[in-house]
């Protein structure tokens, strides 16, 4: 049994944490909360597509020169195939049926790749360094990687949201804009870990957390968002 408490151990810091974000942005569809099923398989999606992410990536890297090439591509890798397993689980479903849903979804997927991003991540240091190593590592991803990953998500969903009434040329313009802004997210984000001091990283965290506040407020505005109608007796 011994054998296992490491991985026990990675699976519950990388899993509850994610759970626990994944309640919080819950919250914020409370009037009309999408299915609990529907969000547990967009939570499971984003776990699989880690395992889909990593050969690819690797893949890929082998043909690149330079990390910060690498990283890029690696962002871009990460937040097309999230989107994809978002598109394919959840977003054509009848229940995504007003703008903010395909954000909470875009947030589930990305909650569920981060956990077991995250218990990968944790699984070395569980297995052979220190316990303050380990807090330190799931501390330093619990506040800057995961919510990378949702804002980062939570992007594409608002693109979504705001092209949720219109055409479906401008919907596809819309997600096609929502993908690139995600990717130069995290390819920033990404950037800045490679170039900041360790001492300093929390200051990188913090701009995660600034565009996490900018992002609420625009939640504000995406529930407010509604049909237009236009009357019969319009002039």
């Amino acid at each position: 049994m011994q054998e296992f408490t490491p991985i026990l151990g990675a699976v519950a810091g990388g899993v509850f944490p994610a759970l626990a974000w994944l309640w919080f942005w819950r919250r914020e569809d409370a009037p009309h909360p999408e299915p609990r099923r529907l969000i547990a398989l967009a939570f499971f999606a984003g776990m699989v597509t880690v395992a889909v992410v990593i050969p690819i990536q690797k893949y890929v890297a082998t043909f690149l020169a330079t990390q910060m090439l690498i990283f890029t591509a690696w962002s871009a890798i990460e937040e097309i195939m999230k989107y994809a397993a978002a598109r394919v689980t959840v977003l054509w479903r009848r229940e995504d049926d007003e703008p903010i849903d395909p954000v909470i979804y875009m947030v589930a997927v990305a909650l569920g790749f981060a956990a077991l991003e995250n218990t990968l991540f944790l699984l070395s240091p569980l297995a052979g360094d220190t316990a303050v190593q380990t807090i330190l590592t799931g501390n330093l991803r619990f506040v800057g990687a995961t919510l990378l990953h949702v804002l980062s998500s939570a992007v594409i969903g608002v693109a979504l949201a705001l092209s949720f009434y219109k055409p479906q040329r401008a919907k596809r313009v819309y997600a096609l804009g929502g993908v690139i802004l995600a990717v130069a997210l995290h390819s920033v984000f990404n950037f800045l870990i490679l170039n900041t001091a360790e001492e300093h990283l929390l200051r990188t965290f913090g701009l995660v957390w600034l565009g996490l506040v900018a992002l609420l407020a625009v939640l504000e505005y995406v529930k407010r968002i509604h049909p237009m109608v236009t009357s019969r007796f319009s002039m």
